[in-house]
C-alpha cells in the first residue's frame, strides 16, 4: 500500500538531510515536516529559527554543503561591522541568513502567526513542501548544569557544549500548543517518521507538546538512529548521552523511544544491535543511513518509505 501522507519530525542537520532525501521522494502533498523551534532565540532585535532554517535551505538546496547548515556562497560583512562596532559576535550570523531574518521580524510584526510565516518564507525559497514550527507559540530549551541553566543556544554555540549537562527545561511549554496545521498533519498522517535528530534537544521537544505522543502511538511510527558506531555524526548527542547517564550506542535511542515506535533504523554498523531493539518490540531495518550526498539521502528516503509499505 503507497504511503499518501508522511510526516516527519526533524531538527539538525541530520534531521534536514532525511528531510530532503523524503522531499525528494514524495510529492507536496504527501510530505509534511514538523521541526523543532526549541532552540529558537532573540538575537539583535531577530528571531533566529536555526532548526527550522535549516530544513528550508535544504530543501532549497541552498545550504553550505560542507557544513549542512547556514546558506553556500556566504558572506559576513554585517557581523564583521557588529563585532567592530563591539556588539556581539559568537552567533555567526552571515548576510544572507540575515536577510531571511529580517524578512521573518518583519512578517511577524504584521500580525503572521510563525506558522504563516514559515510558509512564507518558504514559497520565496522555492520550497514546495510543507515545512511547520512545531508550535505558533514560543517553547525554549533551557540546559540545566551543575552550575546553571543556559538557553540551548548560549550552551550550544556560545559556550560550545562545554558545561555538563544535567538536564533540560522546556521553558513555556504550559501555553503551548500544536498548530492547527501540525494538527491536520499528524491526524492524516499514515508514516511519521522521527529523523536522525538528536532525541533530546530536537525530538522530545516536538513530542512534549499536548496530543503529540498520543498521535504518534496511534500510528506507524519510525526513527533513523543519529548514533552510528557508537559515534553522533552531528551536534552533541554523544555527549548528552554520556552525562545523562546512557550508553553512547544506537540501541540506548531505541530505549528512549520504546512504546512509542513500531520500526527503527539502524545502520550497517550497528547490526549487532539488531536482536536487542526488536525485543524492545520494534521492527527493524539495517542500512547505511549516513547520508553523503543528495543521492545518499534520497536512497535512503526510499528504503525507509518501503519498508513502512510493506507492513500492510
Amino acid at each position: 500500500m503507497a504511503l499518501n501522507k508522511v510526516v516527519a519530525l526533524a531538527g539538525g542537520v541530520g534531521g534536514a538531510k532525511l528531510a530532503h532525501g523524503l522531499a525528494q521522494v514524495l510529492d507536496p502533498e504527501q510530505l509534511t515536516v514538523v521541526v523543532n523551534t526549541g532552540d529558537d532565540f532573540e538575537h539583535l532585535g531577530l528571531l533566529i529559527c536555526p532548526d527550522v532554517d535549516t530544513v528550508l535551505y535544504n530543501l532549497a538546496e541552498v545550504q553550505h554543503l560542507q557544513q549542512g547548515w547556514g546558506r553556500a556562497d556566504e558572506h559576513f560583512c554585517v557581523l564583521e561591522e557588529v563585532q567592530r562596532l563591539g556588539g556581539p559576535s559568537w552567533f555567526r550570523l552571515g548576510d544572507r541568513d540575515i536577510a531571511l531574518h529580517l524578512l521573518r521580524r518583519s512578517l511577524i510584526d504584521q500580525g503572521l502567526s510563525l506558522t504563516e510565516v514559515i510558509s512564507s518564507l518558504a514559497q520565496r525559497l522555492g520550497v514546495h513542501h510543507a515545512v511547520l514550527p512545531m508550535s505558533d507559540a514560543p517553547v525554549r530549551t533551557m540546559i540545566q548544569t551543575p552550575d546553571d541553566e543556559l538557553s540551548f543556544q548560549e550552551y550550544f554555540v556560545h559556550q560550545r557544549c562545554q558545561p555538563v549537562m544535567r538536564g533540560m527545561r522546556l521553558a513555556g511549554l504550559e501555553q503551548a500548543q500544536v498548530s492547527v496545521a501540525v494538527a491536520q498533519a499528524m491526524t492524516a498522517a499514515e508514516l511519521v517518521v522521527f529523523c536522525p535528530s538528536n532525541p533530546f534537544v530536537s525530538i522530545d521537544p516536538i513530542l512534549a507538546l499536548p496530543g503529540m505522543r498520543s498521535w504518534v502511538g496511534e500510528r506507524k511510527a519510525v526513527a533513523v538512529s543519529p548514533i552510528v558506531g557508537g559515534k553522533a555524526l552531528k551536534g552533541p548527542a554523544a555527549k548528552m548521552m554520556q552525562e545523562l547517564g546512557m550508553e553512547v550506542q544506537a540501541l540506548a535511542v531505541a530505549q528512549h523511544y520504546a512504546g512509542l515506535l513500531d520500526g527503527f533504523v539502524l545502520d550497517a554498523a550497528d547490526a549487532p544491535l539488531a536482536v536487542a531493539v526488536q525485543a524492545l518490540g520494534m521492527r527493524v531495518l539495517v542500512t547505511d543511513t549516513v547520508m553523503h550526498d543528495k543521492a545518499g539521502r534520497r536512497r535512503l528516503a526510499a528504503e525507509i518509505l518501503a519498508w513502512g509499505e510493506r507492513w500492510g
